[in-house]
């Protein structure tokens, strides 16, 4: 079966944060992550995500989700693929048990400058009939391989209405038609472009590498001040 297209899958909801009707606070990336600008990584390897949900396919599809967003934000990404083989030789595939670790050996290993944290907090659909909810939540933070420090940390979270709307002038028969439509719809929506657009949330804040044309200069950009609520020094 042919999946829907995103524009017949309803409306997608990017959200960072609920803030009750509040004005949103910002502040410039350069006060919000100003080791970002003193370290100025390059290179970056991403580890497997951690997967808190139930979806057990969530880590596997997630994963070709994010080397690509980092890359058009200036940096260069190790080969997901390549480096999981070498860190299974080493003993380093737990993401779980490496949180906490020194990462000098990502240096070592591979000349990473930075690694990559990500955590999938949410992967779900909520089915209701005539209502459909997808929501797809990642957690992120990248940590220096020189002082196991925290450089930049966001949330993304993308919230899709997979409701079908109907109108025919009979409103048994729409009911009947949205009921079947929203079933159809929510079996058959592909997770992968809404965790790309959690992505593209979460790096909007991200300072810019050196392959960017703006790398340097965007200390004074404006970012939302949402899901940590603290810099890092």
């Amino acid at each position: 079966m042919k999946k829907p297209s995103l524009p017949l899958m309803g409306l997608v909801l990017v959200v960072v944060s609920l803030l009750s009707g509040c004005a949103t606070p910002t502040v410039t990336k350069a006060d919000k992550f100003p080791l970002m600008y003193a370290e100025r990584p390059l290179a970056i390897l991403v580890l497997p995500p951690v997967n808190s949900t139930t979806a057990a396919d969530a880590k596997e599809y997630y994963s070709t989700t994010i080397a690509e967003p980092l890359a058009f934000a200036g940096f260069y990404v190790f080969p997901m693929q390549l480096t999981g083989e070498i860190m299974k030789s080493q003993g380093l595939y737990d993401t779980e048990l490496l949180a906490d670790q020194p990462l000098n050996r990502f240096s070592e290993y591979f000349g990473a400058d930075a690694v990559l944290f990500t955590h999938i907090k949410k992967w779900d659909k909520s089915y209701m009939v005539l209502a459909s909810n997808l929501t797809v939540t990642i957690d992120a933070s990248l940590k220096s391989t020189k002082t196991n420090k925290i450089l930049w940390e966001y949330t993304g979270t993308v919230v899709a209405d997979l409701s079908a709307n109907s109108s025919s002038g009979n409103p048994l028969i729409d009911l009947a038609v949205k009921a079947i439509a929203t079933g159809l719809n929510t079996a058959a929506a592909d997770y992968v472009p809404y965790a790309r657009q959690a992505n593209v949330q979460m790096l909007q804040g991200i300072p810019f590498g050196k392959y960017h044309a703006r790398t340097g200069q965007d200390g004074a950009d404006k970012v939302a001040d949402l899901s940590v609520g603290k810099t890092y020094k």
